[in-house]
């Protein structure tokens, strides 16, 4: 039992942020920098060695702020993010380099960058992936209804007592339902003895990555709009990186167009009408991947479903690695679409969503995108049941409208794109 305690004591140690901040900015900034000398060419208090220590810390101090950015939403491993965020803070260290020529050195910069991501993968594979949240519940309203989420340990409180909950990384409550005055004093224990409280909405919302549509009302639309500043310096930076992008786009569409030619009759570029910003109609240009067979009516014609016989054997593979997509850089020029959003939807299938589920034009108040928060969680779907489920993905990503969130559907569009999720 002892033994269980203090395993217990240290895994809690290794976890805690400030923990893990402290030992990066050790581990990743000051060994390189004493090093010098005896294990890395160079002096320490020369002006390059001096510059290198500074990028370091910048570079710590970036991840660790992306981490924290990103890891608050749902779907993600922490084990995924590492990598990313220690190359985002030292990639954005050798650019500051680069664009104001300051000395620096290599070797220290990318000593940094290794020692800081095994640092962080060494505490990840001994003490993280180790640690399941357990969450206590206050049995009143809608909270009991969380204990159906997978991956949490849920704990059902039996009685207002604090101290059941010692075992617990958090506590959630239903605050609209009429709670007894005993638990509302529990909950008012709670808070003045620094525990974590949840609302069950926003809980709820953090863990599935859904925004639960019967839970809306007309009052809380407010919530859902985006943050407009971002809405347009997203537009900016989407139509800088599809210009930039495109000396290297243009030679891979052209060998794409090749293939398509090659394996099957018809137009290499597919066009449909779409539902775009503010429900604005638009072109949306695909590279084709299917055959043109004749179907029952436009809904099944817009319509991909799994096995598609229509599929071509180039389209099946543009269609896995979502290269079938790469045209759309024309509608991102054209400050029609934006690399993250809500995928656009033909016109047709469109008007038959907004007529069988409530709010579903509320999913134009943002640009659509060639990648969306849907598609990375859930894939391509498309009949009404399915489509329901995407708009609550949708809804979230309205609500948490944000760089951060784009940033983390990047990460997993790779991902997707490797093992071809979702695609059909």
């Amino acid at each position: 039992m002892r033994h269980d305690q203090v395993r217990a004591a240290e895994v809690s140690l290794l976890i805690r942020k400030r923990f893990q901040f402290a030992g990066a900015l050790l581990v990743a900034t000051f060994l390189p920098w004493f090093a010098r000398g005896p294990l890395l060419p160079g002096l320490m208090f020369e002006p390059a060695s001096l510059n290198s220590f500074a990028g370091n810390t910048i570079a710590v101090i970036v991840a660790f702020w992306t981490r924290l950015s990103i890891e608050t939403y749902p779907g993600i491993r922490r084990s995924s993010v590492i990598l990313p965020a220690a190359l985002t803070g030292h990639g954005v260290a050798v650019v500051w380099f680069v664009l104001t020529r300051f000395p620096y050195d290599r070797l220290g910069l990318a000593a940094g960058f290794l020692l800081h991501v095994a640092w962080l993968y060494l505490l990840y594979i001994y003490a993280e992936r180790k640690v399941r949240r357990r969450i206590a519940i206050v049995p009143f309203g809608g909270a009991e209804r969380l204990g159906q989420i997978e991956g949490v340990d849920w704990h059902v409180l039996k009685r207002p007592q604090l101290r059941d909950t010692r075992s617990c990384n958090a506590i959630v409550a239903d605050f609209s339902a009429a709670l007894p005055d005993e638990w509302e004093a529990f909950l008012a224990d709670a808070a003045l003895a620094g525990r974590i409280v949840y609302q069950v909405k926003q809980l709820s919302e953090s863990l599935t990555g859904r925004v639960e549509l019967e839970q809306l009302s007309e009052n809380s639309f407010g919530s859902l709009l985006p943050a407009r500043g971002y809405f347009y310096l997203k537009g900016l930076v989407d139509f800088a990186f599809a210009l930039a992008l495109l000396p290297i786009a243009v030679p891979l569409m052209a060998v794409v167009a090749i293939a398509i030619r090659i394996d099957s009759k018809g137009l290499v570029l597919f066009r449909q009408k779409r539902i775009g910003h503010a429900g604005r109609s638009i072109t949306v240009y695909k590279f084709r991947t299917m055959r043109a067979v004749e179907a029952a009516d436009d809904r099944s014609a817009a319509m991909t479903k799994d096995g598609d016989g229509r599929i071509t054997r180039v389209g099946k593979v543009l269609r896995k690695l979502r290269i079938d997509e790469l045209p759309q850089i024309i509608n991102i020029l054209k400050w029609e679409m934006s690399w993250i959003g809500p995928r656009p939807e033909a016109q047709v299938l469109s008007v038959w969503y907004t007529s069988e589920i409530p709010f579903y034009r509320y999913r134009h108040v943002v640009k659509p995108g060639i990648s969306g928060w849907a598609q990375v969680n859930q894939g391509h779907v498309a009949e009404v049941g399915e489509v329901h489920r995407k708009l609550q993905y949708d809804f979230y990503y309205i609500k948490y409208f944000s760089p951060w969130l784009d940033v983390l559907i990047l990460f997993r569009t790779i991902k997707t794109m490797l093992n071809g999720f979702g695609s059909r």
